[in-house]
Protein backbone atom coordinates (compact mmCIF):
# COMPACT_ATOMS: atom_id res chain seq x y z
CA UNK A 1 0.00 0.00 0.00
CA UNK A 2 1.20 3.72 -1.01
CA UNK A 3 1.78 5.19 1.86
CA UNK A 4 3.03 9.02 0.81
CA UNK A 5 3.22 10.77 -2.25
CA UNK A 6 6.03 12.92 -2.47
CA UNK A 7 5.39 15.72 -4.52
CA UNK A 8 7.90 17.46 -6.47
CA UNK A 9 6.29 20.63 -7.94
CA UNK A 10 7.99 22.40 -10.57
CA UNK A 11 8.39 25.46 -13.40
CA UNK A 12 11.08 25.53 -15.79
CA UNK A 13 12.64 22.46 -13.76
CA UNK A 14 15.41 21.10 -16.46
CA UNK A 15 18.22 21.80 -14.69
CA UNK A 16 17.32 21.59 -11.13
CA UNK A 17 15.33 18.15 -11.04
CA UNK A 18 18.54 15.51 -11.36
CA UNK A 19 20.00 16.75 -8.30
CA UNK A 20 16.39 16.65 -6.76
CA UNK A 21 16.49 12.59 -7.97
CA UNK A 22 19.79 11.81 -6.79
CA UNK A 23 18.41 12.29 -3.60
CA UNK A 24 14.95 10.77 -4.14
CA UNK A 25 17.03 7.90 -5.24
CA UNK A 26 19.31 7.34 -1.64
CA UNK A 27 16.00 6.97 0.28
CA UNK A 28 16.50 4.21 2.62
CA UNK A 29 14.60 1.44 4.89
CA UNK A 30 11.57 1.98 2.61
CA UNK A 31 9.88 -0.19 -0.17
CA UNK A 32 8.90 0.62 -3.73
CA UNK A 33 5.29 -0.31 -2.47
CA UNK A 34 5.31 2.15 0.42
CA UNK A 35 5.91 5.43 -1.65
CA UNK A 36 5.66 7.23 -5.18
CA UNK A 37 6.95 10.62 -6.48
CA UNK A 38 4.18 12.63 -8.22
CA UNK A 39 6.02 15.38 -10.73
CA UNK A 40 3.30 18.11 -10.62
CA UNK A 41 4.79 20.40 -13.94
CA UNK A 42 3.30 24.25 -13.52
CA UNK A 43 3.04 24.65 -17.07
CA UNK A 44 6.81 24.50 -17.78
CA UNK A 45 8.82 26.02 -21.06
CA UNK A 46 11.69 23.64 -21.58
CA UNK A 47 12.72 20.05 -21.14
CA UNK A 48 10.81 18.74 -17.95
CA UNK A 49 8.66 16.72 -19.10
CA UNK A 50 11.86 14.49 -20.94
CA UNK A 51 13.91 14.68 -17.98
CA UNK A 52 10.96 13.37 -15.68
CA UNK A 53 10.44 10.68 -18.48
CA UNK A 54 14.00 9.18 -18.24
CA UNK A 55 13.76 9.32 -14.69
CA UNK A 56 10.28 7.20 -14.76
CA UNK A 57 12.42 4.59 -17.21
CA UNK A 58 15.47 5.04 -13.95
CA UNK A 59 13.47 4.61 -11.05
CA UNK A 60 11.59 1.31 -11.78
CA UNK A 61 13.11 -0.29 -8.89
CA UNK A 62 13.03 2.24 -6.88
CA UNK A 63 9.35 3.66 -6.61
CA UNK A 64 6.64 4.82 -9.23
CA UNK A 65 7.31 8.05 -10.70
CA UNK A 66 3.86 9.97 -12.17
CA UNK A 67 3.66 12.92 -14.00
CA UNK A 68 1.06 15.85 -14.28
CA UNK A 69 0.63 19.18 -15.61
CA UNK A 70 -0.99 21.99 -13.50
CA UNK A 71 -1.87 24.98 -16.17
CA UNK A 72 -2.72 27.23 -13.77
CA UNK A 73 0.12 28.84 -12.68
CA UNK A 74 1.39 29.12 -8.49
CA UNK A 75 2.71 27.01 -5.99
CA UNK A 76 -0.58 26.50 -4.25
CA UNK A 77 -2.61 25.15 -7.41
CA UNK A 78 0.47 22.84 -7.77
CA UNK A 79 0.06 21.63 -4.68
CA UNK A 80 -3.79 21.00 -4.82
CA UNK A 81 -2.87 19.68 -7.75
CA UNK A 82 -0.95 16.99 -5.81
CA UNK A 83 -3.08 16.80 -3.24
CA UNK A 84 -5.94 15.18 -5.77
CA UNK A 85 -4.16 13.12 -7.72
CA UNK A 86 -2.01 11.67 -4.70
CA UNK A 87 -2.36 7.53 -3.90
CA UNK A 88 -1.98 7.77 -0.38
CA UNK A 89 -3.08 9.51 2.71
CA UNK A 90 -0.40 11.40 3.22
CA UNK A 91 1.55 13.85 0.73
CA UNK A 92 4.87 15.43 0.77
CA UNK A 93 5.73 18.97 -0.93
CA UNK A 94 9.11 18.93 -1.96
CA UNK A 95 10.18 22.23 -4.40
CA UNK A 96 12.63 21.45 -6.97
CA UNK A 97 15.86 22.99 -4.87
CA UNK A 98 14.69 20.23 -1.88
CA UNK A 99 17.65 18.02 -1.11
CA UNK A 100 16.16 15.40 1.01
CA UNK A 101 18.52 12.98 3.27
CA UNK A 102 18.48 9.40 2.71
CA UNK A 103 15.97 8.62 5.78
CA UNK A 104 13.63 11.59 5.26
CA UNK A 105 10.93 9.57 3.64
CA UNK A 106 11.06 6.31 6.30
CA UNK A 107 10.91 9.23 8.80
CA UNK A 108 8.18 11.36 7.92
CA UNK A 109 6.17 8.03 7.65
CA UNK A 110 7.19 6.57 10.66
CA UNK A 111 6.25 10.29 12.45
CA UNK A 112 2.92 10.17 10.51
CA UNK A 113 2.18 6.60 12.22
CA UNK A 114 2.86 7.64 15.77
CA UNK A 115 1.12 10.85 15.55
CA UNK A 116 -2.44 9.86 14.10
CA UNK A 117 -3.87 13.22 15.11
CA UNK A 118 -1.54 15.80 13.71
CA UNK A 119 -2.70 17.20 9.83
CA UNK A 120 0.69 18.46 8.68
CA UNK A 121 4.49 18.83 9.93
CA UNK A 122 7.60 20.20 8.77
CA UNK A 123 11.42 18.89 9.35
CA UNK A 124 14.50 20.45 9.39
CA UNK A 125 15.83 22.86 6.28
CA UNK A 126 19.69 23.23 6.26
CA UNK A 127 20.70 26.29 3.63
CA UNK A 128 23.08 24.65 1.20
CA UNK A 129 24.90 27.74 0.10
CA UNK A 130 27.08 28.17 -3.24
CA UNK A 131 29.81 30.48 -1.45
CA UNK A 132 29.43 31.21 2.23
CA UNK A 133 27.07 33.41 3.33
CA UNK A 134 27.02 36.45 5.08
CA UNK A 135 27.58 36.65 8.77
CA UNK A 136 24.14 38.13 9.40
CA UNK A 137 22.14 35.48 7.28
CA UNK A 138 21.32 33.19 10.36
CA UNK A 139 19.53 36.48 11.57
CA UNK A 140 16.85 36.38 8.69
CA UNK A 141 17.36 33.02 7.34
CA UNK A 142 13.33 32.62 7.71
CA UNK A 143 12.89 34.42 4.50
CA UNK A 144 14.95 32.05 2.69
CA UNK A 145 12.88 28.74 4.35
CA UNK A 146 15.07 27.46 6.47
CA UNK A 147 14.18 25.65 9.35
CA UNK A 148 16.61 24.74 12.04
CA UNK A 149 14.46 24.75 15.19
CA UNK A 150 16.41 21.91 17.61
CA UNK A 151 16.46 18.14 17.74
CA UNK A 152 13.36 17.74 19.72
CA UNK A 153 9.54 17.75 18.51
CA UNK A 154 6.60 19.98 19.40
CA UNK A 155 3.58 21.51 18.25
CA UNK A 156 2.88 24.43 16.49
CA UNK A 157 0.70 26.56 18.69
CA UNK A 158 -1.92 28.79 17.46
CA UNK A 159 -1.42 31.28 19.51
CA UNK A 160 1.85 31.39 19.01
CA UNK A 161 0.97 32.61 15.16
CA UNK A 162 4.36 30.62 13.97
CA UNK A 163 4.08 27.77 11.33
CA UNK A 164 6.20 26.09 9.09
CA UNK A 165 7.03 26.80 5.40
CA UNK A 166 5.52 24.57 2.33
CA UNK A 167 9.12 23.21 1.41
CA UNK A 168 9.66 19.66 3.20
CA UNK A 169 5.96 19.93 4.69
CA UNK A 170 4.24 16.48 5.13
CA UNK A 171 0.19 16.93 5.24
CA UNK A 172 -2.56 14.58 5.86
CA UNK A 173 -4.69 14.14 2.84
CA UNK A 174 -7.92 14.25 4.42
CA UNK A 175 -7.42 17.63 6.42
CA UNK A 176 -6.24 19.15 2.93
CA UNK A 177 -8.93 18.14 1.11
CA UNK A 178 -11.38 19.10 3.73
CA UNK A 179 -10.55 22.31 4.98
CA UNK A 180 -8.10 23.97 2.36
CA UNK A 181 -10.52 25.99 -0.01
CA UNK A 182 -9.29 25.13 -3.97
CA UNK A 183 -8.68 28.45 -4.80
CA UNK A 184 -6.38 30.23 -2.06
CA UNK A 185 -6.51 33.92 -1.48
CA UNK A 186 -2.44 33.92 -1.95
CA UNK A 187 -1.62 31.63 -5.29
CA UNK A 188 2.20 32.22 -4.48
CA UNK A 189 5.25 33.73 -6.22
CA UNK A 190 3.97 34.20 -10.08
CA UNK A 191 6.44 35.92 -13.03
CA UNK A 192 8.13 38.54 -10.87
CA UNK A 193 5.79 38.52 -8.14
CA UNK A 194 7.52 37.78 -4.89
CA UNK A 195 4.47 37.39 -2.30
CA UNK A 196 4.52 33.74 -1.50
CA UNK A 197 2.67 32.87 1.82
CA UNK A 198 0.16 30.26 0.12
CA UNK A 199 1.82 27.55 2.07
CA UNK A 200 0.76 29.13 5.47
CA UNK A 201 -2.22 30.38 4.48
CA UNK A 202 -3.47 26.71 3.73
CA UNK A 203 -2.17 25.51 6.85
CA UNK A 204 -4.16 28.21 8.98
CA UNK A 205 -7.55 26.50 7.80
CA UNK A 206 -5.73 23.28 8.69
CA UNK A 207 -5.28 24.51 12.18
CA UNK A 208 -8.46 26.38 12.56
CA UNK A 209 -10.20 22.73 11.80
CA UNK A 210 -8.45 21.73 15.37
CA UNK A 211 -5.41 19.87 13.16
CA UNK A 212 -2.40 19.74 14.79
CA UNK A 213 0.91 21.56 13.45
CA UNK A 214 4.19 19.94 14.66
CA UNK A 215 7.83 19.99 14.00
CA UNK A 216 9.77 16.73 13.46
CA UNK A 217 13.76 17.29 13.34
CA UNK A 218 14.42 13.41 12.38
CA UNK A 219 13.06 14.79 8.88
CA UNK A 220 15.92 16.86 7.36
CA UNK A 221 17.03 18.00 4.28
CA UNK A 222 18.60 20.81 2.36
CA UNK A 223 17.78 23.71 0.49
CA UNK A 224 19.92 24.77 -2.52
CA UNK A 225 20.07 28.31 -2.65
CA UNK A 226 22.13 29.60 -5.45
CA UNK A 227 24.29 32.67 -4.69
CA UNK A 228 21.97 35.45 -6.41
CA UNK A 229 19.43 34.80 -3.70
CA UNK A 230 22.24 35.73 -1.30
CA UNK A 231 22.21 39.42 -2.97
CA UNK A 232 21.19 42.47 -1.37
CA UNK A 233 18.53 43.04 -3.94
CA UNK A 234 17.04 39.61 -4.15
CA UNK A 235 16.79 39.85 -0.08
CA UNK A 236 15.14 42.67 -0.05
CA UNK A 237 12.69 41.81 -2.82
CA UNK A 238 11.71 38.61 -0.41
CA UNK A 239 11.07 40.43 3.20
CA UNK A 240 8.58 42.85 0.89
CA UNK A 241 7.05 39.96 -0.41
CA UNK A 242 6.79 38.14 3.05
CA UNK A 243 5.55 41.10 4.55
CA UNK A 244 3.14 42.02 2.33
CA UNK A 245 0.80 38.36 2.11
CA UNK A 246 0.71 39.10 6.10
CA UNK A 247 -3.11 40.41 6.36
CA UNK A 248 -4.22 37.84 4.49
CA UNK A 249 -2.66 34.91 6.12
CA UNK A 250 -4.17 36.59 9.38
CA UNK A 251 -7.57 37.22 7.30
CA UNK A 252 -7.43 32.99 6.92
CA UNK A 253 -7.61 32.85 10.98
CA UNK A 254 -10.36 34.87 12.14
CA UNK A 255 -14.39 35.31 10.58
CA UNK A 256 -15.45 38.01 8.81
CA UNK A 257 -16.87 39.70 11.81
CA UNK A 258 -13.75 39.33 13.88
CA UNK A 259 -11.85 40.75 10.84
CA UNK A 260 -13.67 44.21 10.78
CA UNK A 261 -12.89 44.82 14.70
CA UNK A 262 -9.41 43.46 13.99
CA UNK A 263 -7.93 44.97 10.73
CA UNK A 264 -7.99 48.74 12.09
CA UNK A 265 -6.01 47.27 15.34
CA UNK A 266 -3.52 45.32 12.85
CA UNK A 267 -2.94 48.32 10.77
CA UNK A 268 -2.24 50.38 14.20
CA UNK A 269 -0.12 48.19 15.67
CA UNK A 270 1.76 47.64 11.77
CA UNK A 271 2.02 51.66 11.85
CA UNK A 272 3.46 51.89 15.27
CA UNK A 273 5.62 49.13 14.51
CA UNK A 274 7.16 50.58 11.67
CA UNK A 275 7.66 54.00 12.69
CA UNK A 276 9.32 52.90 15.47
CA UNK A 277 11.57 50.99 13.96
CA UNK A 278 12.12 53.81 11.37
CA UNK A 279 12.99 57.01 13.64
CA UNK A 280 16.15 55.50 15.15
CA UNK A 281 17.45 53.95 12.12
CA UNK A 282 20.68 55.68 11.91
CA UNK A 283 23.93 54.39 9.07
CA UNK A 284 25.66 51.93 11.12
CA UNK A 285 28.34 49.21 9.72
CA UNK A 286 27.41 47.80 6.27
CA UNK A 287 26.28 44.59 7.38
CA UNK A 288 24.09 45.75 10.37
CA UNK A 289 22.86 48.38 7.66
CA UNK A 290 21.69 46.16 5.00
CA UNK A 291 20.02 43.71 8.17
CA UNK A 292 18.08 46.56 9.46
CA UNK A 293 17.00 47.42 5.37
CA UNK A 294 15.58 43.94 5.09
CA UNK A 295 13.86 44.25 8.22
CA UNK A 296 12.17 47.56 7.50
CA UNK A 297 11.09 46.41 4.11
CA UNK A 298 9.36 43.23 5.62
CA UNK A 299 7.37 45.70 7.88
CA UNK A 300 6.58 48.45 5.46
CA UNK A 301 5.04 45.59 3.51
CA UNK A 302 3.13 44.27 6.57
CA UNK A 303 2.01 47.91 6.89
CA UNK A 304 0.71 48.17 3.37
CA UNK A 305 -0.52 44.01 3.10
CA UNK A 306 -4.21 44.73 4.26
CA UNK A 307 -4.66 47.62 1.71
CA UNK A 308 -2.40 45.45 -1.14
CA UNK A 309 -5.45 42.76 -0.15
CA UNK A 310 -8.23 45.37 -0.78
CA UNK A 311 -6.73 46.54 -4.10
CA UNK A 312 -6.42 42.97 -5.63
CA UNK A 313 -10.05 42.09 -4.43
CA UNK A 314 -11.61 45.46 -6.14
CA UNK A 315 -9.56 44.23 -9.26
CA UNK A 316 -10.57 40.83 -9.41
CA UNK A 317 -14.10 42.11 -8.83
CA UNK A 318 -13.65 44.53 -11.67
CA UNK A 319 -12.08 41.42 -14.13
CA UNK A 320 -15.39 39.75 -12.95
CA UNK A 321 -17.95 42.29 -13.79
CA UNK A 322 -15.68 42.57 -17.03
CA UNK A 323 -16.28 39.09 -17.96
Amino acid sequence: MTKITVSVCTYNGESRLPKVFEHLAKQVDVTPEQWEILVVDNASKDNTFQVVQAYQSAFKEICKVRYVVELKQGLAFARTRALKEANSDLVAFVDDDNLLFPNWVNRAIAFAEVHPEIGAFGGQIHGKFGTSPPPYLNKIKYFLAVVEKGQHSFEYLPEKRMLPPGAGLVVKREAWLKHVPDSLSLAGRVGGSMVGGEDLEALVHIQKAGWEIWYNPEMEMDHDIPNARLEEEYLLKIAWGTGLCRHQIRVARYTLWQNIFLTPLHIFHDSYKLVSYVLPFQKKKNEETILRKIELAYRLGTFVSPFSMLKSRWTQKRVGEVD
